[in-house]
């Protein structure tokens, strides 16, 4: 044996009871689980941690990261590793780095810049891959082939996948454009990706039809891969977007895992009820279906994401043409402050409640850490004055918090029995959102221990088997012999998030240990050297 864990309590990821046990551990795996009271003598190794007073349990799986170019940057990589995450789902919402060409190259990095960095002049990241595959590869050949600070999982991304096959219009694919998607994202799951990914309020990726995701859906149901759609509403169209989805997977056999599934805006205050109920009747009919949430309030995504859709079509030199045109700029104001833009959930921008986080051009700085209209109020101008020269100025690069949600519609939808966690972390910015670096720990210390909302058995459920089952892992995800050793120690007393709004990259307190294969990536609370972390591909096969 190489390490045991003696004398700890073990919540095992299954939602039963916990135990106290002797966990050993050796190759990498999960040698022998030694219950109190079990026959036999105890488990020896070279190692032996006294864990009297923590609980162990299998690693946090973020359903829902933006680190795609973070693991490829920052071999610490503490944001994650820190909260006891050992694996991330990465290319999110439709928008990331494989598969492209070096048209669409250049193009998504530029768009989602905010996200992840990697805009124009930024070479922190060497872009040598196109294809999926190689973009898995290289993160397995991380940092001088050592690997990578977590495990990573990865969906194709819907847009980009758009984006190669028809650019950036607003319009329907042609039958070719369908069969050239189609087979996009066929390659993308034949080498590895475990399912596919939109978001339906960004461009061009929102400019699918039902039948075209649902062809594309039937492609993920073939590979036993899953869709993750951020869908096209979480305002005012929000639970009609959410029964579309459930529809058009129905429709092509896929699985469905919805994307930061909340209700936002004052439209949808108290509306969590109608969400789960809609979800219940869909999982009492046969759907096969599961969600992920962070446990807070605000949002966060890029300001461009603002704009009306058709304000996009054509790219980011295009947006930037229309914002510098006085005609074009003033259509698109009337829009989002009168009618409200699709890419707002349809719900009339709110000044006050968008924050800016983050900007990619040092000399914007002073922005950060103010709404647009305490910053429009401080220069004596109209809200939309001021975010237009910032997307102009910052070229399309700005991150926002977006202060919409509803915190009983937050602790409802936690509760539902396909819930998991995802982050949702947005790493870039001067004041990125503080589920970045406290999603995990929040859940444990603030929604289990402090307010009662999941017991610590179920939380970690939440947090680890379910995930691990939509992905389709089979050794990942509980604490059983055999299973790869991706772990985490905590005390359930002092665990806690120590991220904030105002001081979000503080690192939480009360995880003293994370392993992944075995290996200590956090030990006594510190971040090792070791480079653990590997791209999780899909098992082979397909059906059909």
């Amino acid at each position: 044996m190489d390490t045991v864990f003696r004398d700890v309590r073990v919540i095992d990821g299954s939602g039963g009871p916990s135990y106290r046990a002797d966990v050993a551990l050796a190759g990498g795996r999960i040698a022998a689980v030694f219950r109190e009271g079990d026959a036999g003598p105890r488990p020896g190794a070279a190692r032996v941690v006294d864990a009297g007073g923590l609980a162990l349990c299998p690693g946090f799986i973020d359903m829902h990261a933006h680190s795609d170019l973070a693991l490829l940057r920052d071999p610490g990589h503490e944001a994650k590793a820190a909260q006891g995450v050992t694996l991330e789902v990465l290319g999110q919402d439709g928008l990331s780095y494989a598969p492209v060409d070096d048209r669409t190259r250049a193009e998504i990095r530029t768009q989602i810049a905010g996200w992840n960095g990697g805009g124009p002049g930024d070479t922190s990241v060497d872009f040598t891959w196109r294809t999926v595959g190689e973009y898995l590869d290289r993160l397995d050949h991380g940092f001088g082939g050592a690997g990578i600070a977590v495990n990573a999982a990865y969906l194709v991304p819907q847009g980009t996948v758009r984006m190669l096959a028809l650019g950036w219009e607003d319009r329907p694919a042609t039958p070719d454009e369908l069969a050239r998607m189609r087979q996009l994202v066929a390659e993308g799951l034949e080498q590895g990706a475990v399912g596919l990914s939109s978001g339906l309020t960004y461009t061009p990726g929102m400019y699918a039809s039902d039948a075209e995701l649902t062809e594309l859906c039937r492609v993920v149901a073939r590979y036993d891969g899953y869709y993750c759609p951020h869908h096209r509403s979480y305002g005012a169209g929000a639970l009609q977007a959410y029964a579309e989805m459930i529809a058009l997977t129905r429709e092509a056999g896929c699985a469905l895992h919805l994307a930061h599934a909340t209700l936002n805006f004052g439209v949808n205050e108290g509306r969590a009820p109608e969400l789960l109920s809609l979800l219940d009747r869909a999982l009492d009919a046969g759907a096969d279906l599961t969600l992920d949430t962070y446990p807070y309030t605000p949002g966060c995504t890029t300001l461009v994401a603002m704009l009306p859709s058709w304000a996009s079509e054509g790219g980011p030199e295009a947006i930037l043409a229309r914002l510098k045109d006085d005609a074009a700029a003033e259509r698109i104001r009337h829009v989002m402050e009168v009618e409200g833009a699709d890419g707002c959930h349809g719900v009339p921008i709110e000044w006050d409640t968008i924050e800016i986080s983050g900007v990619t051009d040092p000399g914007l700085a002073g922005c950060v850490g103010k709404t647009l209209a305490r910053s429009a109020a401080e220069r004596g101008e109209e809200p939309w004055v001021t975010a237009r020269r910032l997307l102009i100025n910052d070229r399309l690069g700005s991150t926002i918090l977006q202060h919409v949600g509803h915190e009983e519609n937050v602790r409802q939808i936690m509760r539902h029995r396909v819930h998991t966690g995802g982050s949702d972390g947005i790493l870039q910015g001067d004041k990125p959102h503080p589920r970045a670096y406290g999603t995990f720990p929040q859940y444990l210390g603030t929604y289990v221990r402090e307010l009662g909302v999941l017991s610590l058995e179920e939380c970690i459920a939440h947090l680890t088997a379910r995930p691990a089952a939509r992905l389709r892992l089979a050794d990942r995800g509980l604490v059983r012999e055999g299973y790869r050793a991706d772990l985490v120690l905590f005390d359930p007393q002092t665990v806690a998030a120590g991220s904030t709004f105002d001081a979000p990259r503080t690192l939480p307190t009360g995880i003293p240990h994370v392993l992944i294969d075995g290996r200590f990536v956090i030990e006594d609370g510190r971040r090792t050297a070791v480079l653990a972390g590997r791209a999780v591909r899909r098992s082979a096969g397909r059906r059909g």
